[in-house]
């Protein structure tokens, strides 16, 4: 039983100094840890740093749109798409180009015979929310184009 329990002492005692020593080797940040009331020293951490820097977007929101506000609206006029209600403000100010389409904003499908005649990018589709026309991402949801008061 003497010889267990010295054994058992003699592999504590080495695995503890292994670990004393393997913390020896540990690299020593130089006070740029974020631990014990260090705080941040210096830049911030930058969250966008592998984006690009035109405002943040992704690329798939670089493409120019051939729309512009009078040729839509003309279409909406033309096919008498018109009477729709804007979204409430607080619902509105969530609805941003180069970000996801916010959950719970309701849209509705372009009517076909508007959607004939609006330009198509493949991998996106136009959608009706509130009275504005907007383009989006259909992998990503991401709103690439919002042209207001369409359907005004």
């Amino acid at each position: 039983m003497r010889i267990l329990s010295r054994v058992s002492n003699l592999l504590l005692i080495i695995i503890g100094l292994s670990v004393i020593s393997a913390s020896s080797y540990a690299d020593p940040n130089n006070g740029h840890g974020r631990g014990q009331n260090k705080g941040y020293q210096g830049e911030k951490p930058n969250k966008w740093h592998n984006k690009s820097q035109n405002n943040h977007f992704d690329n798939e929101t670089s493409f120019s749109i051939s729309l512009s506000y009078n040729e839509a609206r003309a279409i909406a006029l033309n096919g008498g798409f018109t009477g729709y209600s804007s979204l409430p403000p607080g619902i509105a100010k969530n609805l941003v180009r180069g970000k996801p389409l916010p959950p719970g904003i309701a849209k509705k499908m372009v009517p076909e015979k508007m959607l004939n005649q609006l330009p198509y990018y493949p991998g996106y589709e136009w959608r009706i929310v509130g009275n504005d026309l907007v383009l989006i991402a259909l992998s990503t949801a991401i709103v690439t184009s919002i042209i207001n008061n369409v359907f005004d």
